[in-house]
């Protein structure tokens, strides 16, 4: 590895936040999940987690939207959502799903300087109430439209743009956040893979 790359790759790692993930329930189109990768990437989102209680496994992620963001990132993947949730909660104090309730709070009210996960669901059904009891609240992306929900990469997109926002502010990508094993094991799996 050129010395130019290590300094890129060590770059990313160091701006990569701990604090911060995406769930995704029984997300049908991998070209939804492998957009959602896209931007967590973006953002600096390591870790990202795909639960599947109702639908099969995917066997690969859409590449065209995706643009092998899959290879920068920890994708940690479940078929029970108890564990999945029991797994969240070692890492994240507030895990927030998308639901248009009378209880949800605007994606804006949230406070991404803690350690948040944001769970977005189904394209047809939204999260299930199962996650919903699990959690710590809902959330809404405020609209003015006639059509209340948005696509789940937009949405998504949407929503974690807001946490770096927050987080750019609280200077959280100054300093880094993941333990120092954790970079040193995904600068050994990145230096394989060639410029993006």
């Amino acid at each position: 590895m050129t010395p130019a790359r290590r300094e890129k790759l060590t770059g990313v790692l160091n701006r990569r936040q701990n604090n911060l993930t995406v769930v995704m329930e029984n997300v049908q189109d991998p070209h939804n999940i492998s957009a959602v990768m896209r931007t967590c990437d973006a953002v600096g989102i390591q870790d990202i987690y795909i639960l599947n209680t109702k639908i099969p496994r995917h066997k690969k992620w859409g590449s065209k939207s995706s643009s092998s963001a899959v290879k920068w990132l920890t994708v940690h993947e479940f078929d029970d959502a108890k564990v999945c949730l029991a797994e969240l909660r070692k890492g994240y104090e507030y895990i927030y799903t998308t639901h248009l309730g009378a209880d949800s709070v605007s994606v804006y009210d949230i406070d991404f300087t803690k350690k948040v996960a944001l769970v977005f669901g189904n394209e047809h059904d939204g999260v299930s109430d199962d996650i919903r009891a699990m959690a710590d609240g809902n959330f809404i992306i405020p609209q003015m439209g006639i059509i209340q929900s948005l696509n789940i990469s937009v949405a998504c997109a949407v929503s974690i743009y807001e946490a770096f926002r927050q987080k750019n502010l609280a200077k959280h990508y100054n300093t880094p956040s993941l333990p120092q094993e954790q970079m040193k094991s995904l600068l050994n799996e990145w230096k394989v893979y060639g410029e993006d």
